[in-house]
């Protein structure tokens, strides 16, 4: 598969009477972009709201982020199996609205969702205070139940995405990222001496805001499943995740896989990239051992000398991401991870929930339970109320003034597990 991704560099966003990119000014028609929107006879009201890099303005409660995008060029239009007909992605000629971000706010089903900052403190630690953002805060009709609901403001954002994109068509890019793999058999073939390197991506799969979809299908329903990266890359992959906004893999990241293109760049030079297995993360026993069990068979049957895994969340996925090292390990297989911690305030309680001997290699993106004082917006985009059932949030986070005191739990994708973040470290 050969995939190219066309960037157009948005350097502004604003809303006006028609949707167009010129000049790397982005402009959103109001009126066309709701009208759109409430289509689906599920949503009631539809608000809209630009938020620039440096401003003063906050965005929560967040639902999802989306690079809005257009296939020019191969199958796949859009989000196959969720917005479009089935197809399969992965090939083509794809124009990219670069730096731009579509933001899905609104208060869902559940309470826990997330904080994107635009400046100071709250802006370090997020990725999307570096994008241009049109903030979509839809309100349902009233009295649907919680799936529906959830699945409402879902699709609108990637429908939002969708409306947007259509503004590059025509335009000419500033880069072109071209990713091509062929197959095991021909990859191998041109780089027999180089280690063969699988990623295993571990997905939240545990009920309503809890799950990711991959061409529309609940990652809940799934064996573990091998894809080709530039699958992932070109929208195979969208978030249904409203955990905790620290590592939940917005739909944005899935776009950009960080450890994806990280592996790309080594891809006949250091390593063989064989793919990505998609891992889903369930509650019950049974479903750990054959999830646990069946990654570890597909990466020895495809013949992986080592193992990139990744997390999605904290607290049980843990114990997925210690028994996928382990039976891996077990089978000559060497096994990266990449997890969050959550250690509490002082950085000094256990950081996962489960552990094994055979986790000798394991990169942390952070502490969850760090602690920010993010002071006061100018402007609040959504909600400022919903910091108080945000996980990461408290009674008493917000202060008379404006100001937030919370844990990094609360930040859209502080601590993301696949890199996608501003990760620091600090020795002691």
């Amino acid at each position: 598969m050969k995939l190219e991704l066309r960037k157009m560099h948005v350097k502004d966003i604003k809303l006006g009477d028609e949707t167009n990119f010129k000049d790397g000014v982005l402009t959103v028609s109001e009126k066309g972009l709701i009208n759109k929107l409430k289509e689906d006879e599920r949503v009631k009201e539809v608000s809209l709201a630009i938020a620039r890099p440096g401003e003063k303005v906050r965005i929560i409660p967040v639902k999802d982020v989306i690079e809005p995008r257009v296939k020019i060029e191969g199958e796949g239009n859009g989000f196959p199996g969720v917005t479009t007909k089935m197809a399969q992605l992965g090939s083509g000629k794809v124009n990219v609205l670069d730096g731009a971000a579509i933001v899905t706010v609104g208060d869902i089903v559940g309470f826990q969702e997330g904080i994107i900052d635009m400046w100071g403190e709250g802006a370090k630690w997020t990725p999307f205070s570096k994008t241009y953002n049109l903030v979509v805060d839809i309100t349902p009709i009233d009295d649907l139940e919680p799936h529906s609901h959830e699945d409402t403001i879902r699709i609108a954002g990637l429908s939002a995405a969708e409306y947007v994109g259509e503004a590059a068509r025509e335009s000419e890019p500033d880069e072109v990222l071209t990713y091509e793999l062929e197959s095991h058999a021909k990859e191998t073939e041109k780089y027999p001496n180089l280690p063969k390197v699988a990623y295993v991506e571990m997905l939240i799969s545990q009920g309503l805001l809890h799950d990711g979809y991959i061409y529309g299908v609940n990652s809940q329903k799934i064996l573990p499943t091998l894809l080709h990266p530039n699958e992932e890359l070109d929208g195979a992959v969208i978030s249904g995740n409203c955990v905790a906004a620290c590592d939940k893999i917005t739909t944005y990241q899935h776009q950009n896989n960080s450890t994806i293109l990280d592996l790309y760049k080594e891809h006949g030079k250091t390593i063989n990239f064989l793919g990505v297995i998609l891992t889903p993360e369930l509650t019950t026993l049974n479903g750990k051992f054959r999830t646990c069990d069946y990654t570890s068979k597909l990466c020895e049957t495809i013949g992986a000398d080592g193992v990139i895994v990744s997390e999605e969340g904290y607290g049980n996925p843990d114990s997925d991401l210690l028994m996928i090292c382990k039976s891996l390990e077990d089978k000559g297989i060497k096994t990266v991870l990449i997890t969050d911690e959550c250690s509490g305030w002082k950085g000094d309680s256990q950081p996962l929930a489960d552990t094994k001997k055979e986790a000798v290699a394991v990169i942390s993106t952070g502490n969850v339970s760090h602690l920010v004082h993010l002071p006061a917006a100018e402007k609040v985009l959504g909600n400022k109320e919903a910091i108080t059932t945000l996980a990461g949030g408290w009674e008493g986070s917000l202060k008379e003034d404006g100001s937030i005191d919370c844990e990094l739990n609360a930040i859209i994708g502080s601590t993301s597990e696949i890199g996608y973040h501003n990760l620091t470290v600090e020795l002691y």
